[in-house]
């Protein structure tokens, strides 16, 4: 989505996590010097934390059909464009869905390997409002029956998520399919919705220092210390998972596009210095023009994949994406059957499509919740964790900036291979 006007809204994640860090020490400090006044002091901040959060799943139906569609409309669009631009989307689609399948491998093996701590686990989710619910996956007939929704409107109230991916990814299909006037209106339309939605989101994102601290006092001065060990713990296993991602651009870069190890890591690594310093994709776009070019890659391939990839491609969004939904799952509870894990891979793929290239901590719940609403796993714990998401957001813009110029490679080389071909 083109000019984002919440490009323009300054929310400092540093100030959210110091909020973090601020509730969780106030409440610690409440329970243990003064533990008769939890309740009243709770029975306050309580309905804070939770009216702030309540406001930010009140935009996420919205916002996922807004940004699905103007992202299924724009690749098609894209793709017809030219064969380069199609194989730069093929390219896209198919580390999408891989790394989404690698997450729902890895990450369950890095929690069966390394535990999140059952005391802060417990401790944590105690803390958390009374209204987390957890949801069910109906049996696999009925799972199947469920897909197509016969009343999309009712499926949104529900938050019946995947039926209504299905749903809007057939809608924008059809869109696709209109006349230039008809499908531009109706294009417009959505892209229009999906910015409003950001707006909304961004008013409620600058009172996250309150909801985040009203939140972590409640937790805290419920528990105690003993939840503060989640938050490093998921840190770790998100990280660990990003990563991956991350390493993967290596290997293409030097297999798919034949560049060689030390060439590509030189060329990448301004793009990456400015990854870290601005977490945006969108910043670090012209340090990774002039790599791609520094590789040897043709200005016309580098000038059509990269913008591409700026606007629909976060190669570590899935994998990310769903390592935090399978986190809060094993954080509450809930059991991961395969099925439950291929849902989460099919709504992580298909809605990183249309998240918009912003800081992860302006992204974070609107990006994760409806993986987790179609997993049948409770959100509530998102509205903490995104409090630390500065850490993994590095990690997400360094892995995508990295496959960025790597997919570029690999394109580009498909591309000069091809015109050789032509010629000869």
């Amino acid at each position: 989505m083109s000019g984002s006007p919440l490009a323009s809204m300054r929310i400092s994640p540093i100030l959210i996590l110091s909020s973090l860090v601020a509730g969780l020490t106030a409440g610690i400090v409440l329970a243990h010097f003064a533990p008769g006044q939890v309740d009243s002091a709770t029975q306050i901040l309580d309905p804070i934390g939770s009216l702030w959060l309540r406001a930010l799943q009140m935009t996420i139906v919205p916002l996922v059909v807004s940004l699905l569609i103007t992202g299924i409309v724009t690749s098609v669009a894209a793709a017809r464009a030219g064969k380069l631009a199609a194989t730069s989307i093929v390219f896209f689609f198919a580390i999408l869905w891989s790394g989404a399948i690698m997450a729902a491998l890895v990450t369950p093996l890095l929690l069966e390997a390394f535990p999140i701590p059952a005391a802060a686990a417990q401790a944590l989710i105690g803390g958390l409002s009374d209204a987390a619910e957890i949801g069910e996956i109906p049996p696999f007939a009925e799972f199947i029956k469920a897909m197509v929704p016969t009343n999309p409107i009712s499926a949104a109230a529900n938050d019946a998520i995947l039926p209504l991916i299905i749903f809007t990814c057939v809608f924008a299909l059809a869109i696709t399919r209109l006349d230039g006037e008809k499908r531009d209106r109706l294009a417009g339309f959505f892209e229009a919705l999906g910015d409003a939605m950001l707006v909304i989101i961004g008013w409620v994102l600058m009172l996250a220092p309150i909801g985040v601290g009203a939140l972590a006092f409640v937790v805290a001065a419920r528990t105690g210390v003993a939840a503060v060990g989640v938050f490093l713990h998921y840190i770790l296993i998100v990280v660990s998972v990003g990563a991956i991602v991350w390493a993967s651009a290596y290997p293409l870069a030097v297999i798919g596009g034949r560049k060689r190890l030390g060439d590509f890591a030189r060329a990448v690594l301004p793009a990456q210095a400015v990854a870290i310093s601005t977490q945006s994709s969108l910043a670090s776009l012209p340090a990774m023009l002039r790599g791609s070019k520094a590789l040897g890659v043709s200005e016309t391939t580098a000038d059509v994949t990269l913008p591409l990839a700026v606007a629909l491609f976060r190669a570590t969004g899935p994998a990310m994406n769903l390592a935090v939904a399978i986190y809060v799952a094993y954080l509450t509870g809930v059991e991961l059957t395969p099925l439950t894990l291929a849902i989460g891979v099919a709504v992580a793929a298909t809605t990183t499509l249309g998240s918009v290239s912003l800081p992860g901590s302006i992204s974070f719940i609107s990006a994760i919740a409806p993986i987790s609403l179609a997993m049948g796993v409770p959100i509530e714990a998102l509205a903490l964790l995104v409090a630390v998401e500065t850490l993994p957001d590095i990690v997400r813009t360094l892995g995508n900036v990295s496959m960025d110029v790597a997919v570029t490679s690999a394109v580009g080389r498909r591309n000069d291979t091809a015109e050789v071909s032509t010629v000869a």
